[in-house]
């Protein structure tokens, strides 16, 4: 007899990695943090990528990455200027 799953919770796959480097605030409104994170484990294991993150985050903390191909563009100090 199969199992039947009525309103269970799914989760995707996901990847552990620890914040290493804070770089900075973007987004228009500065609400999104750039990081530094080493990935645990998985492919890409002791890769170290940029992501943006939002909410309060410090070095040390532990983000559960869905995906670790995609790297977030560097922040760069002149802004939209080019000074």
């Amino acid at each position: 007899m199969a199992e039947e799953s009525k309103g269970g919770v799914q989760f995707s796959e996901a990847v552990p990695s620890r914040i290493e480097e804070i770089v900075g605030r973007t987004g228009t409104r500065g609400e999104a943090i750039q990081v530094r994170v080493k990935v645990l484990a998985g492919r890409d294991e002791n890769k170290i990528i940029r992501r943006n993150v939002r909410g309060p985050v410090q070095i040390g903390d532990i983000l559960m990455l869905r995906e670790t191909e995609i790297e977030a563009r560097p922040l760069n100090r002149a802004g939209r200027g080019g000074r």
